[in-house]
Parts: structure tokens; C-alpha cells; sequence
């Protein structure tokens, strides 16, 4: 009999197997009760609201980068920075941090690594913010791995008490959690529009600008806005050229960095007083926490790159953290901030956010209906739709509208392509979520930091090919996966081992008769 992936993970059996490896004699069997349930969904929605607050500071410190501290392209090679150190990061530090301290702690503590990125906002310079955003990069892989392997392991948890399927509650809890997530860069942003917003004359149409800058007419203003933003935008461009570009004052920046420190802190709190240690769930676990940290987890992870799964599910990965940088930094400055203005960031990054946040709680009860592919062809084509849209639209202060719009839309896909990739990797690497997930990070971020390096540099109109290309090559890559599958449940294709398993503790890989 052929075994696939979903296969093994749907048989009562192998799930028992799978979260019941290793029977040691100094722990029993822990019986948890029918209540045991509340307090799983409790974990899930304390650690949800704690990356909410946590990343409201970060996302709305972020958003603002490419446009405030645009001098000498501070702001977007310090994000550059962020994602090049968190690649190393993913590399040779969640496994061993893990197991340390635990999931728990290892969120608390990488939590107070982006505090230093906060606070050199209030004196923003490349000696400052540089270091700090590596800062923030080296404690976001444990901390994003932690959270993965987290909500895995209570998934499996739930599935033992609920008798679930494992798979469905994973993605079930991580559209839970990114809900709270996403909503993160409703409050980032809402503060940050309020405060930007407060005292002094807002400059919301051309009028106002001429009003206030030394452009000679309307038609002059708006003309400088059709051909030097959108597409066209490079970056470079002073407020001289274009006052949508004028930054606002120091002090209203000092405010806001302030309100987000004071986030940081109350997320850690939430994490250190709200949350169970996993060792109530994971005593009869055997994990990849146990063994791999530093290079071998790196030789792990370049092992991964022989598998045909992992090879495959590498560029949508990277599809991921492109498309999240670009948002971030080209989308604020070439669009928003050049065709509208500086202050009018967080209202719009504020519609991609709900947007975002409602998708993502809503994606995984759709995929139980509908299953991955149909939701990852609507993401798709709503998304080279919207790139497309990107190369022709010229945005001005005119017609408000598209600039929501195209926020709203991108954060609908966004949320797809979060809740079902990293399901996804749940589902093809189970009992190694460490490695997986570190894996998972590793590849984003690698988009992430490509893309914010070279935004400096190139027009924005190159960048959006870029990105269609790379996402015309990762949903091919998915279908592949998806195509592989099908042909394994039909019993088209023979197989000698046909998922990763655990055997005494080791990592088999997919190997597939040629």
C-alpha cells in the first residue's frame, strides 16, 4: 500500500505514532481532561494578542522607514540589515535558543531584541540603527520558530484530546494567530497616522502643496507627481522635486517611537504571565529541539535542499518575503508617500491590515472546504493582477481611492500565502518543526533582504517584473508538489519512503525510484 503525506497524517494510527515516539518511564500518560481544550485556545489567543502588541510597535516603526529616514537610504538598509542578520539567524540560532530556554522563553526574550530598534528612532543614524537592526534580526529566528513549533505542538495536543485531524488544527491555529498578527499593522499604523496627523495643516491635495512649497502651479505639482511616482519612482527624489517627500518633525517621530516602546514591553508581559510552557504538552515528544543547533542544523537545512519538496517550496518562500518588503518599502515610498504624502501612510497600510487580519482568520476555514489549491490559484491571480495594476496606475492625490484598494487586495493574498505555506510546511515535515520552520524563516527572509538591498537602487517599475517572475516560478513550484502528490494517492508513481518520518530520532527524506 502507497502511503502519502496528508495519508499518514489522517490515519488515527500513524497520528498516534507521530505524537507518541518516544515512551519514557519517569512520565505517565498525561490524560488531560475535555477542559484541557479551553486552555490550549487560550495559549493560542495570549500568544496571538502578544505578537498583535509586539509587532504594532515593530510594523508601524517599519512602514515608516523608507520615507522618513530616506536620507542616504537609511531607513530601507536598515531593514536590509534586519533580514540579511535574521538569514543567519534562522541558520544557527532557533534550535539551540530553543532548547535553552523552551518555546516560551524564547519568545519573551527575542521579543526584547527589537527594543534597540525602537529606541534609535530617537536618534536615527547608520551607528545606531544599523546595529540595532541587526539586533532585531538575530532575535527574530528563534522568536518566529518558537511560535511555529509552539502552535504546532498544542495542535497536536488538541488533536489527542479532540481526536481532530492534526493537519486541519494547525492551519486552523495559525489563521487564528495571524489574525491577531495582521491586525498588528492596524494599531501600528493608527498611532502612527494619528500622531503624524495631530496639530499643524495636514497637505492632502495639490493645492495645499503649492500653497506650501515652492511649486510655481497645480498643474506643475500634479505633473511632477504622475511622472516621477508609481512606477516611474526612483528612489532619490527630495522634496524639493516632490514636497509629498517633505518628512515630518522630529519630535512627532520621538512620540511615536515612545507609544511603541511601551508595546514592546506589555507584549513581553503578556508572554511571560499568559502562556504555558510546552513542557506540559511535549513530555512524550521527541522533536528536533532535541539534537540540531548551529552548523548542524545548517547542514540539515542544506540537506533539505536534495529533498524534492523543499527545492520546490523554495521560491513561493521567498515569494513571501518579497512581496512583504515590497509593500513595506517600495509601495509606501513610490506610491503612497510620492503620490499622496508622508502622513497618509498609516491610513493606507491601516486597510491592508484589517484586510490581512480578517483573510487570514477566514483562510483556513475556507481551505476546509475548498482544500489548498483553489485558494492558492486566488491569491495567485489576484496578485499578478494587482502588479500589473502597479506598472500602469499613476497615483495622485486626486483619487484616493486605488491607494486603499490595492493595500486591501495585496493584504488578501498576503494572508493566503501565510496561513497556507506555513501549513504547508507543517504538513510535509512533521515532528521537525525546529528545522522546518528555520527553514521556512531562512528563504523569506532571503527575500526580504534581496529585495530591500536593491530597492535603493532600481526603478520601481523593474522591481515589480522581479517580483512577477518570482511568483510565476513559485506557484509553479507549488503545483509541482501538488501535482507529485496526486500522482503518489493514485499509485502512479512508486515510492520507497514517500514523506519525512522519524526513525531513533533522525530525518529520513523523501527519496523517489527514478
Amino acid at each position: 500500500m502507497v502511503y502519502t503525506i496528508s495519508d499518514k497524517l489522517n490515519e488515527p494510527e500513524e497520528m498516534s505514532k507521530h505524537f507518541q515516539r518516544v515512551k519514557t518511564t519517569d512520565t505517565d500518560d498525561e490524560n488531560f481532561q475535555p477542559a484541557e481544550k479551553w486552555r490550549i485556545w487560550r495559549n493560542v489567543l495570549v500568544l496571538g494578542f502578544a505578537f498583535m502588541i509586539h509587532f504594532t510597535a515593530f510594523w508601524g516603526a517599519s512602514n515608516l522607514q523608507s520615507s522618513v529616514n530616506a536620507d542616504e537610504s537609511l531607513g530601507t538598509l536598515t531593514l536590509a540589515a534586519i533580514y540579511g542578520s535574521l538569514i543567519l539567524s534562522n541558520i544557527f540560532l532557533p534550535t539551540i535558543v530553543i532548547k535553552w530556554f523552551g518555546c516560551k522563553w524564547t519568545i519573551a526574550l527575542a521579543i526584547l531584541t527589537y527594543i534597540p530598534f525602537i529606541a534609535s528612532q530617537f536618534h536615527p543614524r547608520f551607528y545606531t540603527m544599523i546595529p540595532s537592526g541587526l539586533f532585531v534580526g538575530f532575535g527574530g529566528g528563534p522568536l518566529w520558530c518558537a511560535k511555529c513549533t509552539y502552535l504546532s505542538i498544542i495542535a497536536e495536543a488538541y488533536s489527542q484530546i479532540s481526536g481532530e485531524s492534526a493537519e486541519l488544527l494547525v492551519t486552523r491555529f495559525f489563521g487564528v494567530f495571524f489574525m491577531f498578527y495582521q491586525f498588528s499593522q492596524v494599531w501600528g499604523n493608527l498611532i502612527s497616522s494619528a500622531v503624524l496627523s495631530s496639530g499643524g495643516k495636514i497637505l492632502t491635495n495639490v493645492t495645499d502643496v503649492v500653497e506650501s512649497t515652492a511649486c510655481l502651479s497645480i498643474s506643475s505639482c500634479k505633473q511632477n507627481t504622475e511622472e516621477l511616482c508609481g512606477a516611474n519612482f526612483y528612489p532619490g527624489i527630495t522634496n524639493d522635486v516632490n514636497p509629498n517627500l517633505d518628512p515630518p518633525p522630529p519630535e512627532k517621530i520621538q512620540l511615536i517611537s515612545g507609544i511603541y516602546l511601551a508595546c514592546m514591553v506589555i507584549a513581553c508581559l503578556c508572554v511571560v504571565f499568559g502562556v504555558d510552557s510546552l513542557n506540559r504538552y511535549k513530555k512524550n515528544r521527541a522533536g528536533s529541539s532535541t539534537g540540531l543547533s548551529g552548523l548542524k542544523l545548517l547542514i540539515v537545512t542544506l540537506k533539505h535542499l536534495f529533498n524534492p519538496y523543499q527545492i520546490l517550496i523554495l521560491p513561493i518562500t521567498m515569494f513571501i518575503g518579497a512581496e512583504q518588503a515590497f509593500m513595506a518599502a517600495d509601495y509606501n515610498a513610490s506610491f503612497v508617500s510620492c503620490g499622496w504624502g508622508i502622513s497618509n501612510i498609516g491610513f493606507v497600510m491601516i486597510c491592508f491590515g484589517v484586510v490581512n487580519a480578517l483573510a487570514a482568520i477566514f483562510a483556513g476555514g475556507i481551505s476546509k472546504k475548498t482544500g489548498r489549491i483553489p485558494m492558492v490559484v486566488f491569491a495567485f491571480v489576484v496578485h499578478v493582477g494587482l502588479l500589473i495594476t502597479l506598472l500602469i496606475w499613476k497615483p495622485t492625490s486626486d483619487n484616493k481611492v486605488p491607494f486603499f484598494v490595492v493595500a486591501g487586495l495585496w493584504g488578501l493574498c498576503d494572508a493566503v500565502w501565510l496561513v497556507q505555506i506555513n501549513a504547508l510546511c507543517g504538513i510535509l515535515f512533521p515532528g521537525k518543526e525546529e528545522a522546518a520552520y528555520s527553514n521556512f524563516r531562512l528563504w523569506e527572509s532571503t527575500g526580504s533582504v534581496i529585495t530591500y538591498a536593491y530597492s535603493p537602487y532600481l526603478r520601481t517599475n523593474v522591481k515589480i517584473y522581479l517580483l512577477i517572475g518570482l511568483l510565476v516560478i513559485g506557484v509553479s513550484g507549488y503545483s509541482a508538489i501538488e501535482l507529485i502528490e496526486r500522482k503518489v494517492k493514485r499509485g502512479n508513481l512508486d515510492t520507497t519512503k514517500t514523506n519525512f518520518e522519524l526513525v531513533n530520532g533522525k530525518l529520513k527524506s523523501l527519496e523517489l525510484n527514478e
